[in-house]
């Protein structure tokens, strides 16, 4: 079987492509850089160049004799990628596609309509699909570790609000199993972490696990949304994750 990793220099999509190298298997990645590609997988995988903006002869030649697609896309407007990719396959008679997505697909806050839409994309092609969709990854964590290494405090509007991050390679294994079985073909496969923590109850125990006295400090959403647009500047992604945010305050 011929795998292909789209997004296989990212976080997850890197993951899966190693898994996929670990297994046997020589995957094909598609990349917007060659060297950053060799440098995570050396000569284990085939390496194909290119940029799903202007995706043209470059998706459709390296789409040859694949028989599986791991598709990672981000951005508001995802869903112009998931239909070039998909529709691509479709033409290059790919069998399966495994679609990185969120599960707030079914809450609708987030990132998740952003997500709906690839989804009806990818439906929309006729191939075979799997979604997964994954909780909050538990990484995006470390985006908290400068404030608890300088101030020793984190700040959240969240509230007593929980949620059930997952670890990358979780999410990985789940899309591995997705990919090379094909048991999940037609379903969304929803992913969480083991347990649903407050924000409150995360840093205690990052506390624990540092040795070190953590505070939580609870904040209101106006002055969560500003600090995230200082931090990231004002755009999609950053209204997109203060409703994920506001979203967590739901059922404790």
């Amino acid at each position: 079987m011929k795998y292909f990793v789209i997004g296989a220099t990212g976080n997850i999509g890197s993951r899966v492509a190693q898994r996929l190298v670990d297994s046997g298997a020589r995957p094909s990645v598609f990349v917007r850089s060659a060297k950053r590609a060799r440098a995570l997988f050396g000569d284990h995988v085939d390496i194909h160049v290119g940029d799903l903006e202007k995706p043209g002869r470059s998706l459709a030649a390296a789409l040859a004799g694949v028989d599986g697609i791991f598709l990672v896309t981000d951005g508001s407007d995802l869903e112009k990628r998931d239909r070039a990719v998909s529709f691509a396959a479709r033409d290059a008679g790919v069998r399966h596609v495994v679609k990185l997505s969120t599960l707030d697909v079914r809450t609708g806050i987030g990132t998740g309509p952003w997500h709906a839409r690839g989804e009806n994309a990818v439906r929309e092609s006729g191939v075979a699909f799997t979604f997964i969709q994954a909780a909050g990854f538990m990484s995006n964590a470390l985006g908290w570790s400068e404030s608890i290494r300088r101030e020793g405090v984190l700040r959240s509007s969240t509230g007593g609000g929980k949620i059930a991050f997952i670890h990358p390679d979780d999410i990985a294994a789940v899309a591995m199993a997705a990919l090379t079985t094909r048991n999940y073909d037609g379903q969304g496969l929803v992913i969480t972490g083991r347990k649903a923590l407050s924000y409150g109850e995360m840093t205690a125990a990052i506390g624990r696990a540092i040795c070190r006295s953590v505070g939580f400090k609870e904040i209101s959403d106006a002055q969560a949304y500003a600090n995230a647009v200082e931090w990231a500047g004002k755009g999609p992604y950053v209204d997109a994750w203060w409703t994920s945010g506001a979203g967590a305050r739901g059922p404790t």
